[in-house]
């Protein structure tokens, strides 16, 4: 979904302004460019072709200069592919990444999985971290129920287009709108309107493809469609099936076919198909009015009173979404207004607003002339240098000298074949078996420039070239310094005269030839009706393909929009607010914590709040923007390998997402290995230890006393976690006060099989009762719960 983002504020922003690769930055005697950098079409394909996949709760144990951190991704309800992220490191503990979260369940997402949806309580995999870094951007804001705010943005939308006007809803291209198109293509199905919903984007088709392959991330009503079956209205309420041969877009859930949808690339295909007093239901790109379709339309349509404009999302200050969001504020009441948790009123907006558009037109008259002037003069100086080059090229290999000894001529000799030869298999592409003629195309006269610039250097410098000492006369003579005479010859070589290539498996074969002979020998097999169909196909193709782009120019100009059409603002970012925020930061009960990207308003807020609960944290670090925060301390790590014998016998224990056991062993000196081995010790390498009182009472008895192993318990118990877990074994577990829970098996009052289970303090626990069944089950509950290791 990244992808898609950025892909298209590329395109929106190429359609604006003039673009540039990233490249170097220009010299101090060059004048800077006024121009963006940005990334390349093909520069974001392998950007995000290098992202790694993962599935949620999947988790990746990273190498390299990372080995020992562990990270781990869960859902935060947000957008498709949110992720709240968990980091166990070994100098940092256990870190929780959790920003933009959203607990609600939606249309097309579940909420965020740091909440049981059942049973209530914080995910165990997330609660106690060592640290949370968290966010409190909404911390001060109290957000209208959900079902309020659908309803008032569909009534909206339908009073609207009942008065044959249209409403603009300005969203951003790959996330939040998937809500939005869900939400309206289910209210068109149920109410059966016939009102266009146009999505202007040029990457929404390319979307939604991607989003129908991607249903085992999605939640709510989607997940619950099946692929290809809808729900029948009439009174039987059956289900039946579409027929898929008939339905190009019969792929994924019903709630993703979008059959209401009409898709359109830019403003001005859109403007031209749909008349402005035409009632319409339009879905434009960026969110934030900035640039692109959405504030084109809006320039369109803010002059009559009748329209509508939606903002579904606050955009950042300095931007026109920003800006029709402070007007729509500024007319609420201060019981109405954003954050006090209601949904407000439609606000009339009666003012002038001066707002620059950027667009891209294609040249025309003396402009054009005078492009295509400038185009033909550069293509002639390209010749000329082309040119100049390739007889530089000659000029240097005719006045080249071959060289003193036989073995460097030889070498030369060789060099100059395989040049030949890469010249030669270059100029027949299409057939090894045609005649090569490297002159052939100057022997009606004058070069032909229809080639590349280095094609036609090579050619030019292959028809001129001497094999042969140019510098040395030739002599009718015999010489007498034993060298071979060599004489100037035109350098034709026959193809079968090429050397031919010998690596250590013998020939080398020339895959290309015999995949063209294949295509060859395929085409004179076929039919003149496949030749026919495969010919339409093509005059098919080129009529789908995009016409080159004219020349064109950029312009920019400033129009006064007269704003006299409706507004409205319902929130659907679908994040958390400042209550559910307050909840669920002591809920996850972190050891530290960090707030990060909030104001100091909101900031404060969150602190106080977690300051009035005694059992949460009160380390809790407010950075600001630049500052830096230790979390973790400076460890040295040591690598070692266990020897076989030691490895098995450990009794190893699982603990969230490792396993533990003691041992204790020695490392002996082994010069050849460069990684220590740790091997179990022998029976007379025990250390020496004085026994105690105890054990020597004990050795002087009669009765021996066998001697119990050590076993430490690690972990934190959560006795909510405790008491799901005694529930589903049948048991009655109820809280009788902070810190207590009461366990029984036949009742809360039968106190003979009650047995009490408090947390007397840090790693503490009691255990109190009568010895029993239920006794005997908490208890095996609790070690559950730890990873026990016993020490020998």
């Amino acid at each position: 979904m990244g992808r898609m983002a950025v892909t298209e504020e590329l395109k929106d922003l190429a359609l604006e302004q003039q673009v540039l690769p990233p490249t170097d930055p220009p010299a101090e005697e060059e004048e800077p460019h006024t121009e963006k950098y940005v990334a390349t079409p093909h520069e974001i394909l392998e950007a995000f072709d290098a992202v790694s996949t993962l599935r949620y709760s999947e988790p990746i144990h990273l190498a390299g200069k990372c080995q020992g951190i562990t990270i781990t991704p869960y859902s935060a309800g947000h957008t498709l592919g949110g992720t709240i992220w968990k980091i166990r490191s070994p100098s940092s503990g256990t870190i929780v990444y959790a920003v933009d979260m959203n607990h609600t369940k939606e249309r097309h997402l579940d909420g965020t999985v740091i909440l049981r949806a059942s049973g209530g309580g914080v995910f165990e995999g997330l609660a106690r971290p060592d640290l949370l870094i968290t966010d409190a951007d909404r911390a001060l804001t109290v957000s209208a129920r959900r079902k309020d705010r659908d309803t008032a943005f569909l009534d909206l939308i339908t009073t609207t287009i009942r008065t044959s006007h249209s409403v603009l809803i300005p969203c951003d291209p790959s996330t939040r709108i998937l809500e939005l198109l869900v939400l309206l293509d289910q209210y068109w199905s149920f109410q059966k309107l016939d009102t266009p919903i146009c999505l202007v984007s040029q990457t929404g088709q390319e979307m939604l493809a991607y989003v129908r392959s991607m249903v085992e991330w999605m939640g709510g009503t989607v997940s619950k469609d099946e692929a290809g079956v809808e729900i029948d209205t009439s009174k039987t309420g059956r289900k039946r099936r579409r027929d898929e041969e008939e339905d190009e877009a019969a792929v994924g859930p019903m709630s993703l076919r979008f059959r209401h949808v009409q898709f359109f690339n830019d403003a001005r295909s859109f403007l031209a198909a749909h008349r402005p007093e035409d009632p319409k239901v339009i879905l434009a790109v960026p969110y934030n009015m900035a640039y692109g379709a959405s504030r084109k339309i809006f320039t369109e349509l803010a002059s009559d009173p009748g329209n509508l404009v939606v903002l579904p999302s606050i955009a950042e200050p300095g931007t026109l979404s920003h800006e029709l969001f402070s007007m729509w504020n500024e007319r609420q009441t201060d019981a109405d207004k954003w954050g006090k948790g209601k949904v407000g009123d439609v606000a009339r907006v009666r003012e002038s607003l001066t707002i620059k558009l950027n667009s891209k037109v294609p040249l025309t008259g003396q402009e054009l002339e005078d492009y295509n002037a400038r185009e033909q003069e550069r293509a002639a100086k390209e010749r000329e240098a082309v040119q100049r080059a390739a007889l530089a090229r000659s000029q240097q290999l005719l006045e080249a000298d071959e060289g003193d000894s036989g073995d460097d001529t030889d070498e030369s000799e060789d060099e100059d074949d395989m040049a030949i030869d890469r010249a030669l298999r270059a100029g027949s592409d299409d057939d090894m078996d045609q005649d090569i003629d490297p002159v052939g195309k100057r022997r009606g006269g004058g070069h032909d420039w229809s080639m590349d610039d280095a094609d036609s250097a090579r050619h030019l410098s292959f028809d001129i070239y001497l094999k042969g000492n140019v510098s040395k006369a030739a002599s009718f003579f015999k010489t007498t310094s034993g060298a071979t005479q060599r004489f100037r010859m035109f350098p034709y070589v026959e193809k079968g005269g090429l050397k031919r290539k010998v690596d250590e498996y013998g020939e080398t074969l020339d895959v290309g030839m015999w995949l063209r002979r294949g295509r060859a020998l395929d085409e004179d097999a076929e039919t003149e009706e496949v030749k026919e169909a495969k010919r339409k196909k093509r005059e098919e193709e080129e009529a789908k393909a995009t016409p080159p782009e004219p020349p064109s120019k950029f312009v920019s100009e400033e129009v006064q929009v007269r704003v006299d059409c409706q507004l409205a603002f319902i929130d659907l970012e679908g994040l958390n607010d400042g209550r559910a925020v307050k909840t669920i930061v002591p809920q996850v009960n972190p050891r530290r914590m960090i707030i990060v990207h909030a104001p100091d308003e909101a900031t404060e807020a969150l602190v106080q709040s977690c300051a009035s609960i005694r059992a949460m944290t009160h380390e809790i670090h407010t950075p600001a923007v630049g500052d830096t925060v230790t979390i973790g301390q400076r460890t040295n790590t040591f690598s070692i390998a266990l020897a076989d014998s030691l490895l098995a016998s450990l009794k190893l224990s699982k603990f969230e997402d490792s396993e533990m056991a003691f041992l204790s062993g020695k490392v002996p000196p082994h010069g050849s290995s460069s990684l220590p081995v740790l091997e179990p010790l022998s029976s007379t390498s025990q250390p020496l230890r004085v026994a105690t009182p105890q054990e020597e009472e004990a050795k002087n008895s009669r009765f021996s006393v066998a001697s119990l192993p050590r076993t430490t318990m690690i972990g934190d118990l959560k006795l909510a976690a405790l008491r799901s877990r005694l529930t589903a074994l049948g048991l009655s577990a109820e809280f009788a006060g902070e810190g207590v829970l009461l366990c029984s098996g036949g009742g809360v009052g039968d106190l003979e099989q009650t047995v009490a289970v408090k947390k007397t303090g840090r790693g503490k626990i009691s255990v109190e009762g009568s010895t029993g069944e239920v006794y005997f089950t908490v208890r095996d509950e609790i070690y559950a719960l730890h990873a026990v290791v016993s020490q020998p």
